[in-house]
Parts: structure tokens; C-alpha cells; sequence
């Protein structure tokens, strides 16, 4: 069986697509960089997180996006000779109206070099590319304030219209119709659209139709996939899909979903990708095996995997990640493709001493910044979890910080750092930020100087809070040089129990709720990270240095 989510930790609205025993999809990443999220598969199981496409900045420029602003809705597609990845950057999203714009970039490699974009529009966002098997190619998009969903032929290699753009679907009815996607089965078109918006109420819908123009006939027993709104530890807010066909004829879909924690409408793992099994009813429509409408926790694998692929292929880091360890020692200089910063690449701030086995961090503006941040992080996959690093710093100003954040944008976050009084004692202190309103959430604690500092962040109570806490080193020598044996340091380091006595940790303040990280409270479509955190508020110039960065269960 399949688990789901497959990827956990905000990966919302997938696309998927299959190139020969090869399976791909792509996620939102929204005003995180780089933009959109890439994984493989060989088994539909088992993830290999991928460099992005999106990694230059004449491709994307999201300096000053909202928060929730930036990628929304990727569509990964292929010809049989090249990848297409389409998508939108959203600059802003309140008001009458919306500023959407969507490009297309392509490829031969899906981990080489992607080209430059061509811009197609700014109707709408969630844009699709459909490849007809005359080779024709048609543009789908949702038209802004959710009018319908328009086709467009475009110019296969300018990507540039070709004769009248048409309205073909206005949804089934439930609102909010968005995400379209379109394929050509047999002697049918069939649409897929997300609709219901993207909270409790969301589902997908199918339609069909004989000609690419329309008219279009919503499925009966609309729709073919939703949530059991009653039950919260069922997925929710599923929605926003996508198909593919297996090499052996069976059919899946990949959609977004959340896990709430606690019992409560608190999504602090944002939205994530879940698959389900499909079969063709007698009629020619898309249902899930086993009847029903509601998205399942577990689904059958596809026939193609025999009993030695139960475990699965090992695609790398992600497997790690799902079993709850994830652990970076700086030894490479490349750093893991799970990493990301808001909005601009980590590469101006960020670089690996791998000879040391450190992080050097170069400080910029404070957290609440849209423009240039200076934090390397990691989405949260388990609801209880423990992030922890180690920083050595030595702050002269009280507008120099560098430590720990737990946060969902620029507007609600938890900052565990060093920085200094007015008059230049260090300290460790705790800082929360709730819809923009900044606080100390706990007394600073005046530290000796020259002395590197641990920090550790731990979600419990089912995910529902959260408590921080630091530990004074005896200098400010880093673990360079270990290597793996550093790495079963601290993982065996980190299995003791945060607060104990005889491990020289000390609690900051009391335990946090983090529903000030959620979805629900923050109105935001991404989801918690932990990440290494510096600012400079004084010449933009000052280096934090890292010696590890651990997120274990």
C-alpha cells in the first residue's frame, strides 16, 4: 500500500506526469525560493526531491511578494521531446484584482538547465499546457474572480495565440473554480478543476467533452474527490488534482490535502500531495477504486511493484526526511535541494566551508522583510518534531540576531537567538511575531561572550506547541571536520530529552501555542519551516557560522 501524504510538509497542488518508467511532479512553492518544488519517482511511493527549475533570476524575481504570494500552481507537462513547466508569480493578491503573471520555461533535461520564460498572460492564474496528439498545443487558464476556464491554441515553439480564446467551462456550480487540467482520452476531452477554494470545502471536479471547445458535461455524482469534513483525522481540504496512466494501464490521481493537528482546524504542515488509486466506471468516468468520494490515508500500490520493492528504491534524502531525520553537517558545497530561503536564492547569503564543516550566514534585513532575508530553512513534515542548531556569534549591536526560527511567513514566526543588550552584554532571547505584532515572548538571558550557543526547538502535544530552549558551549570551536561521525553525534546528542538537567539545556519562557502558525490563522497557503537565522541591521554585513542543522522526530 501507499501512505499518504506522499510529500509531507507544504507541497501543495501537484502536477504529475510519467516519461517512461519515470514519474515527476511539481508543487507550489509560493514567495519561497527556489521556485517550485521538484520530485522523481520510479514506484509512485517513494520521492526523490530534485533540483528546481526555477534557480535564476531571469527566470524569477520575487523581491517584494506577499507572503503566499510568488509560485502558485505549477503544470509539468512533456511532448516526448521536452519538458514544459508553466506558472504563475503573483505580486499581489488583495483587492479588486490580483496581479497574476504566467510564463513558460522548457527543457530537454528535467535536471539540466531550464530556458528563459515566455510570458503568456496575466488573466488568471493556475495556468495548465496541453499537448493534443496532433501536436497542437493549447493554453488553459482560469479566467481572475473565478469567470470559467478559457482555451487558448498557442504558436507551439513561440508559445505565442493563434486564432480566438474560448470560455468552455464555468464550473460545476460549487465556486471558486480554479487549477485546470486537460487531457485527451480516447474519443473524449476531459477537464479536471479544483473547486470549493482551497480550505475545508475543497474537491475536484471532471468533465468532458467531444471537442476541445466545448460543450463540457460535469461528471455525475460530482465531484469525483473530496473530504470528510466530519472526521479530522481524515485528509482534508483535498483538492486540486492532477492524472497519470502507469505503464501497466492503471490510472492515478496526485491531490493537495492537510493534516490537522489535535483534533483541531490547525494546519501547521500547510498543504501536502497525496495519491489515490483510479479506476474507469462503466460510463467513462474517473472514480477512486473502492467507490466513494472521500480521500483515503492509504492506497494500492501500482501492480508493477513486486514484493522486493515493498521498501522501496531508497530515493535519497526524502526517505530520511519521512522517517523523521534530516541532519546537514556542512561537508559538501552544494547544499541539499531540500533547503529554501524567502524570496531571493540563499547562494548571496549562504556559503559552506566544507573544510570546516560549516554554515557562514551573511545578515541582512530583519524577518518581517519582503526583500532580502537571511534564512536557510527546511518545511516541517511531522507534527511533533524537534529542529535544533548550533551558532557562533558575536553581536555588538542589539540590531545584529542570529539563531533558530520557527515561523510560516513574514508575519508570524518564533526567532531563538543571540544578539545583544543597548549596552552590548549577549544575550539569548525569544522572539515571537503574531500577524505582524513583534513582542519578546521570554527575558533575555545574558550569556558570556566567545562562547558558541545550541538551539533547540521542540513541537509537541500533538503538534500543537511549542518550547525553545538553549545550551552554552565551553568556546566557540565548531564540530568541523567530523563528518559522518559528527552527524551520530548529534543525532545521539539530540535523542536526550530537551530540558533535562544533566543535559544542560535550559528552557526559554513557558511552551507556545503554534496556531499562530497555522494555515487557518495566518490566511496563507504555505505551511511551518525551521531554519538557521541571521540580521544585520547595521551594515548588512555581519557572518553568523553554523556547524549543523538537525530536524529529527
Amino acid at each position: 500500500m501507499i501512505t499518504n501524504p506522499i510529500l509531507k510538509g507544504f507541497c501543495p497542488d501537484p502536477s504529475i506526469i510519467r516519461v517512461g518508467e519515470d514519474y515527476y511532479v511539481a508543487t507550489s512553492t509560493f514567495e519561497w525560493w527556489p521556485g517550485v518544488r521538484l520530485f522523481h519517482s520510479r514506484d509512485l511511493k517513494h520521492w526523490e526531491e530534485l533540483p528546481s527549475p526555477l534557480r535564476r533570476y531571469d527566470q524569477l524575481d520575487m523581491t517584494g511578494n506577499p507572503p503566499s504570494g510568488g509560485i502558485w500552481a505549477p503544470c509539468l507537462s512533456h511532448d516526448g521531446k521536452r519538458f514544459y513547466l508553466v506558472y504563475t508569480d503573483v505580486k499581489s493578491k488583495k483587492g479588486m484584482f490580483y496581479n497574476t503573471h504566467n510564463y513558460v520555461v522548457t527543457a530537454e533535461d528535467v535536471c539540466g538547465e531550464w530556458s528563459a520564460p515566455v510570458y503568456l498572460n496575466s488573466i488568471g492564474f493556475d495556468p495548465s499546457l496541453f499537448h493534443d496528439v496532433d501536436g497542437r498545443k493549447y493554453l488553459v487558464n482560469m479566467l481572475f474572480k473565478f469567470k470559467g476556464i478559457l482555451v487558448q491554441e498557442v504558436d507551439p515553439v513561440t508559445f505565442a495565440p493563434i486564432g480566438e480564446q474560448k470560455m468552455v467551462y464555468g464550473g460545476s456550480g460549487l465556486r471558486c473554480t480554479e487549477g485546470p487540467h486537460m487531457y485527451h482520452i480516447g474519443d473524449w476531452y476531459y477537464i479536471i478543476v479544483a473547486e470549493g477554494g482551497t480550505g475545508y470545502e475543497h474537491c475536484v471536479t471532471m468533465a468532458r467533452s467531444k471537442s476541445i471547445w466545448g460543450p463540457f458535461e460535469t461528471a455525475p455524482d460530482n465531484p469525483i474527490l473530496t473530504s470528510d469534513r466530519e472526521d479530522l483525522s481524515a485528509l482534508q481540504k483535498c483538492g486540486h488534482a492532477d492524472i497519470v496512466e502507469t505503464q501497466n494501464g492503471e490510472w492515478y490521481l496526485v491531490h493537495l490535502c492537510s493534516r490537522p493537528v489535535g483534533g483541531q482546524k490547525w494546519c501547521t504542515l500547510g498543504r501536502e500531495t497525496a495519491i489515490q488509486k483510479m479506476v474507469w466506471d462503466k460510463d467513462g468516468w474517473l472514480r477512486l477504486k473502492g467507490g466513494g468520494r472521500f480521500a483515503r490515508l492509504e492506497t494500492e500500490e501500482p501492480s508493477f511493484l513486486g514484493k522486493d520493492t515493498e521498501e522501496g528504491d531508497g530515493y535519497g534524502q526524502e526517505v530520511l526526511v519521512e522517517e523523521g531525520f534530516f541532519c546537514d553537517h556542512f561537508t559538501k558545497k552544494v547544499l541539499s535541494p531540500h533547503y529554501s530561503s524567502p524570496r531571493r536564492s540563499y547562494e548571496e547569503f549562504a556559503q559552506v566551508d566544507a573544510k570546516r564543516g560549516v554554515l557562514l550566514l551573511r545578515g541582512q534585513e530583519y524577518m518581517k522583510s519582503n526583500h532580502r532575508v537571511s534564512l536557510l530553512a527546511v518545511r516541517q513534515q511531522l507534527a511533533c518534531c524537534t529542529a535544533e542548531t548550533r551558532v557562533a556569534f558575536e553581536p555588538e549591536s542589539f540590531l545584529r540576531m542570529a539563531g533558530l526560527s520557527y515561523m510560516y511567513d513574514s508575519l508570524n514566526f518564533f526567532l531563538l537567538g543571540v544578539t545583544a543588550t543597548d549596552d552590548g552584554e549577549k544575550v539569548v532571547t525569544l522572539l515571537r511575531c503574531d500577524r505582524g505584532n513583534d513582542e519578546e515572548a521570554a527575558e533575555a538571558v545574558v550569556i558570556p561572550k566567545g562562547r558558541a550557543v545550541r538551539l533547540r526547538a521542540v513541537v509537541g502535544d500533538e503538534g500543537r506547541t511549542v518550547r525553545f530552549f538553549y545550551r552554552v558551549e565551553d568556546g566557540m570551536d565548531t564540530l568541523a571536520g567530523h563528518g559522518k561521525e559528527a552527524d551520530k553525534d548529534a543525532l545521539a546528542d539530540s535523542g536526550k530529552e530537551a530540558g533535562m538537567d544533566d543535559d544542560g539545556w535550559t528552557q526559554m519562557g513557558d511552551g507556545y501555542s503554534t496556531e499562530i502558525l497555522t494555515d487557518e490563522y495566518c490566511r496563507g497557503f504555505t505551511g511551518t519551516h525551521f531554519g538557521m537565522y541571521v540580521h544585520d541591521m547595521v551594515r548588512m554585513e555581519q557572518c553568523a557560522e553554523f556547524s549543523y542543522f538537525l530536524v529529527r522526530a
